[in-house]
């Protein structure tokens, strides 16, 4: 966790803030006063008291404000959709679990188009488990380039550390049978698709 943030935060904090001198030197103040908000909630949802493992609630919060500095950053690149269930935003799961999918399919996904893209985070119960997709209308993968992604989500030689992270925490936290797969379509998007359990936060869950 400490690698994963250290390796999102202050490349994220410059660029972010180069992004509100540029709004407050343009004249747009409102846009820079909204982005500060949203950067002040994101590092204090990256804090999160100390905490390793933070419900679907904080953690959808947590991405909203990230995307909301994203969309105003990348304004006529990318839009954004939330759709996650109030019934399940009281299960948990590891902090920053969601923030590298987003990245990603920001990253590799939308920027990779030559028009603008949608990033989608939805949430669904089945089986008897939380799952949570992260879909773009990127530029997708092809078959070679999938199998080494899914790949690297075991292999330390392969690329690919912020996807491993999240499907390795979640291992260690839920068991094998939860984590990450990946779809993708070249040229349709890819979806990174998260199975955790039903697990509200008021169990001990050991971290």
């Amino acid at each position: 966790l400490a690698l994963l943030l250290a390796q999102i935060n202050p490349h994220f904090l410059y660029n972010t803030l180069d992004t509100i001198v540029w709004l407050i030197e343009s004249g747009e103040i409102d846009g820079s006063v909204k982005m500060v908000a949203s950067l002040s909630s994101y590092f204090r949802f990256s804090l999160s008291r100390g905490k390793n493992v933070i419900t679907l609630q904080e953690e959808e919060q947590h991405i909203r404000s990230y995307l909301e500095i994203q969309q105003m950053r990348y304004r006529d690149l990318m839009d954004y959709e939330i759709d996650i269930p109030n019934q399940l935003k009281n299960y948990v799961l590891p902090k920053l679990t969601l923030q590298p999918l987003v990245e990603n399919a920001l990253y590799h996904g939308i920027k990779n188009r030559r028009c603008k893209g949608l990033i989608r985070l939805t949430g669904k119960e089945e089986e008897g488990c939380v799952i949570l997709e992260v879909t773009d209308d990127g530029r997708g993968m092809d078959q070679e380039r999938l199998n080494g992604i899914r790949a690297s989500l075991t292999d330390i030689k392969q690329e690919g550390f912020g996807l491993r992270t999240v499907h390795q925490r979640i291992q260690i936290l839920f068991g094998t049978e939860y984590g990450l797969s990946i779809e993708s379509t070249p040229e349709i998007g890819t979806k990174i698709i998260v199975r955790i359990p039903m697990q509200t936060s008021d169990k001990e869950i050991a971290t």
